[in-house]
């Protein structure tokens, strides 16, 4: 990923999970004040990844639950924040959960409003599971935009984007709701970002598993094994990865649909491989009947990640943080857009 604009306008992110969104939003031009999590190992991710880097400097990782996070601690006064992002947590909307909406105890769409009372920052950028734009949500959404307009927000759009249609090697369909100030919407493009350059599975993994079949380059099956992989990698994107919960699912790339379609792009999706300097199994990890196994890495990349972005804990807890991410490709898209519409005000003089 390349960072398409200067650091300039500041942003404060929530349920920032491991950095997906983060990553996008900081490549758009976004300085963070302050990403706050609950997860412990995604806070640890949090942590390496920006702590050492002087373009994140200033940047503070807050383990927190929001429900109970004072926001005086981000020390900003009211209309000082640029941008309020946030992924809130999607089983009240998925359509693989219950879909009670409001009335489930995990719906922090009411916080964030909360945070956005509070902050008064100048735009802000929601991101949530297709499943909140179906019919059975439209009086929720209702109340949320009225509440946004209530504080003297503009609609932008709440629209569905399809991950695979900014350079993500996946189909990851997530519903981004944005809404600024009106001195600052009026310069905003009210359509969704323009479309990337579709990339393959093989294309996105190619070097990668490369370098996992050299390691292995004695055996006489690698050559073969890689090519078949290639071959079938090439034909398409990849399915939605699933991160599971810490009460439900695992290391593995999904449900069994899902499993059925890595087959079709040469990889096996019933479980995920060692890192490749651990190599325990090589016959699970790389020569399994349905192919190689994703590494927590190449997961990663599947999800957008820039490939120096480390993830902390063990395996299933970092591939959960994987599985689990907003593709930062998709928040660059969207942050450059808002990006772009605070500078044409400035320009215009307001």
């Amino acid at each position: 990923m390349i960072r398409t604009n200067d650091l300039r306008y500041k942003s404060v992110e929530i349920c920032a999970g491991a950095g997906g969104q983060a990553v996008g939003l900081h490549h758009a031009g976004f300085k963070h004040v302050a990403l706050i999590e609950i997860d412990k190992d995604a806070c640890s991710t949090l942590e390496a990844n920006t702590s050492e880097d002087a373009e994140w400097a200033g940047c503070k990782v807050i383990q927190a639950d929001l429900r109970a996070f004072d926001p005086k601690e981000l020390g900003l006064e009211p209309g000082e924040l640029d941008l309020l992002a946030g992924g809130v947590p999607c089983p009240p909307f998925s359509a693989a959960g219950k879909q009670l909406g409001r009335d489930d105890e995990r719906d922090l769409f009411p916080t964030m409003l909360d945070l956005v009372e509070h902050l008064d920052p100048k735009a802000v950028m929601i991101e949530n599971v297709r499943g909140l734009v179906d019919q059975k949500f439209a009086g929720y959404r209702d109340d949320i935009i009225k509440r946004l307009e209530s504080m003297g927000y503009e609609q932008c759009y709440w629209e569905v984007l399809e991950a695979k249609k900014y350079g993500v090697p996946q189909l990851r369909p997530r519903a981004i709701l944005v809404a600024m100030k009106p001195e600052y919407a009026q310069f905003f493009e009210h359509t969704k970002p323009q479309p990337r350059a579709e990339v393959s599975v093989g294309e996105a993994l190619h070097d990668s598993m490369r370098e996992r079949f050299d390691a292995v380059a004695d055996d006489p099956r690698a050559e073969k094994a890689f090519k078949n992989w290639y071959e079938k990698a090439l034909e398409g994107v990849a399915p939605t990865l699933v991160g599971g919960s810490k009460k439900h699912g695992g290391a593995d790339l999904g449900p069994t649909r899902a499993k059925r379609a890595w087959a079709d792009l040469g990889v096996c999706g019933l479980g995920v491989a060692n890192n490749p300097e651990e190599m325990k199994d090589k016959e699970r990890d790389l020569f399994a009947e349905a192919g190689p196994k994703l590494t927590v890495s190449q997961a990663a990349i599947i999800q957008g990640f820039p490939s120096r972005w480390n993830f902390s804990g063990r395996k299933t807890a970092a591939y959960r943080q994987v599985g689990n991410a907003f593709p930062p490709p998709v928040a660059q898209a969207v942050g450059e857009q808002i990006y772009a519409a605070f500078e044409a005000a400035e320009k215009s003089g307001r």
